[in-house]
């Protein structure tokens, strides 16, 4: 197929929903579509075979896009559907394949062409609001629900990342076809070298003996990044010589998160990467001891999740619906979201090498064996298989 993608974020930025656009167009070149893609002005230029990049027109004054809902979306998302239409009216495509709220774009011109529309959802519009603590309006969260049932009923397939949105697409509409298809790519990137892996220690000045926990990502507020912080602060007292490595997060973020680590007494054992390259991530993991995902909202699986399995490092996540679609007991020390349990869940793993080594393997076990890219590849055929089958709801109104 001849594929018209719209992503409404910055192509490429390392960070969620980027990755996943990139994995799931390398995905669909591999099975042989070729896919145009419409994008904001920002970004790194990747090159994939069968991918071509069409980017909008920079809004005056406009100079990134954050991650979340903010009003620097709206100029651009005009922009983005001019370029979208100007695309669709000059070339011919068998389907539109909109992520996130670029939906709204992709639905209307699918409807105008008649040709079928893929709705990825990363996460629910809804309750995006509350994850960035975008806006508390009641009303606007009801603007967001009707969205989301208009783009959901008017799509003729929805690929969902996680179980939770695969029931959130069935409670608005059961007759749906909806297919999960986890953030797990399986392995990208080489294997780092013992350079690299020693050069991340030398870079921070951590010594071969000094245990290191990771947290990789962005410093976004639903990160749980203050549970990390007052949980560091315990682990301080009883191990001083314990480090935490943050990689990830914009300047501002960094500097922020700086003095919130001084306030909190821990800025002697917190050390800030910032953001980094993808391909410097893998070593970063081969240098740690434990990695934690602290998330402390929303339902979507962190992305970081999967390379956290992959790596063989033992995880510390809190107990929440984000982390146990994915992970369990065996493969994971998962912990209530208080700074009492988690600091006692990384103790207990830093103290018990055997018991933090045999999670590290069951959890690599768990990515090899169900989340490879031949899995990857699968799903996605058959989301694009479906395509060509009308939904439920169009079966109805053909049986009237």
């Amino acid at each position: 197929m001849h594929i018209l993608m719209i992503a409404p974020e910055p192509f490429f930025e390392p960070r969620g929903t980027p990755f996943s656009e990139y994995h799931r167009i390398r995905a669909l070149t591999d099975l042989g579509h070729t896919v145009d893609l419409v994008t904001y002005p920002f970004g790194q230029d990747v090159e994939i075979p069968g991918m071509r990049v069409f980017r909008c027109l920079r809004p005056p004054f406009v100079r990134h896009a954050k991650i979340g809902p903010s009003f620097a979306k709206l100029p651009l998302d005009f922009l983005l559907t001019f370029t979208a239409l100007r695309r669709a009216l000059t070339t011919r495509y068998d389907v539109i394949h909109s992520h996130e709220e670029g939906a709204l774009i992709g639905v209307a011109l699918a409807g105008v062409l008649r040709i079928p529309h893929l709705y990825d959802m990363h996460s629910s519009l809804p309750q995006q609001l509350s994850n960035f603590k975008f806006s508390r309006s009641r009303l606007l969260r009801r603007v967001f629900v009707a969205f989301e049932r208009l783009l959901i009923r008017a799509s003729r397939v929805i690929i969902v990342i996680c179980p939770h949105l695969a029931e959130t697409v069935h409670e608005i509409e059961p007759g749906a076809q909806a297919v999960l298809i986890e953030n797990a790519p399986g392995p990208t990137d080489e294997p780092p070298t013992a350079e690299a892996v020693a050069g991340v220690r030398r870079e921070f000045g951590l010594a071969a003996a000094t245990p290191v926990v990771l947290y990789t990502g962005t410093l976004e507020a639903y990160q749980g990044l203050e549970l990390l912080l007052a949980a560091a602060r315990q682990v301080r007292a009883v191990r001083p010589d314990v480090r935490f490595l943050l990689a990830g997060g914009k300047p501002d973020q960094v500097a922020r998160l700086r003095d919130e680590a001084r306030a909190a007494g821990v800025d002697d054992v917190l050390l800030l990467a910032g953001q980094r390259p993808a391909q410097e991530i893998p070593a970063f993991l081969e240098a740690a001891d434990l990695l934690v995902s602290p998330r402390s909202r929303g339902t979507n699986t962190p992305l970081k999740i999967y390379q956290y399995l992959r790596s063989g490092r033992p995880i510390v996540a809190t107990r929440l619906l984000t982390h146990t679609q994915v992970l369990n007991d065996a493969v994971a020390m998962l912990t209530e979201p208080t700074p009492d349990d988690y600091a006692r869940g990384i103790l207990t793993l830093l103290d018990d090498p055997g018991r933090a080594r045999a999670l590290g393997q069951r959890a690599q076990e768990l990515a090899d064996t169900k989340y490879t890219y031949a899995a990857y590849l699968a799903r996605t055929r058959e989301a694009f298989a479906r395509l060509a089958r009308p939904g439920a709801s169009e079966l109805a109104k053909d049986s009237v």
